[in-house]
């Protein structure tokens, strides 16, 4: 699934096109993309203007003139500008000025309108930019284990498989850990590290693992230099112990035994 880094790519690389322009139309593929509302969606959309292209986590949230279109490309969705149309297209805007191609195989990601002044409900604050002190807030006081909870949206928005692995390794904290048993100097360390692994993401144009292309068609580069993620059994770049890899909360997670103990 694309993640925050993937999604502010191809929000950086949709903006210069698609704000100040006009919607002409949009033509569904399949309904699935438009959360089953075609026909309905496709008439809000028809004539907007958009004024700009926002991001909150994981959802791309084009701001019109009147209302939001939230675009949430979950596992291999892909918004392409000026394609042509391929059998995977689940959509297609028609603007004044080119067109975007929403091209998506697996077929789960989803566009939605929200009036003016809302957003997408139970999402936390951004994990870009967020400060310490906000950070600490939302995780003091939890339960339960501290893999699980980064990933949860509703407390913090952006993150998914990659730059948590990621992140907890660079912090040097077990992805078991209980969340209650983290200091303060953990916590610091933790949030420096999603900080720095975000950017440098992003530097990067995000990680192609499978599917992830920006809105030109070209893939990432932070797949290189992923140290734990999707590197079961490769020597850890710390310490040189084989890197492991178990689930939790349904998802491969990967880490260093020896620099991530519990």
């Amino acid at each position: 699934m694309p993640e925050l880094p993937e999604v502010e790519t191809i929000r950086r690389s949709l903006a210069p096109h698609l704000e100040g322009r006009r919607i002409i139309a949009a033509r569904f593929v399949s309904p699935l993309a438009a959360d089953r509302c075609p026909e309905t969606l496709a008439s809000r959309l028809e004539g907007a203007k958009i004024l700009r292209v926002d991001r909150l986590g994981k959802h791309l949230l084009i701001r019109l003139d009147y209302g939001t279109l939230d675009i949430h490309l979950r596992m291999t969705g892909k918004l392409l500008w000026n394609a042509t149309p391929g059998p995977y297209a689940r959509a297609v805007i028609e603007l004044d000025h080119g067109r975007v191609v929403f091209d998506d195989i697996r077929q789960f990601g989803r566009m939605r309108w929200y009036p003016p002044g809302i957003d997408p409900p139970n999402l936390g604050p951004d994990a870009l930019g967020l400060e310490f002190a906000a950070f600490e807030a939302r995780l003091r006081g939890r339960r339960g284990r501290l893999k699980p909870l980064l990933l949860d949206q509703e407390v913090i928005a952006g993150l998914g498989n990659i730059y948590v692995d990621e992140a907890l390794f660079r912090a040097r904290i077990h992805p078991m850990c209980l969340v209650a048993r983290l200091g303060r100097t953990r916590l610091l360390r933790l949030h420096q590290a999603i900080a720095d692994v975000l950017a440098e993401a992003l530097a990067a144009g995000g990680s192609s693992i499978s599917d992830y292309v920006d809105a030109r068609g070209e893939p990432g580069g932070f797949q290189l230099r992923h140290q734990v993620y999707g590197r079961t059994h490769t020597p850890c770049p710390q310490c040189g112990v084989p890197v492991r890899r178990i689930v939790v909360a349904q998802r491969g997670t990967h880490f260093c035994p020896r620099c991530q103990r519990r």
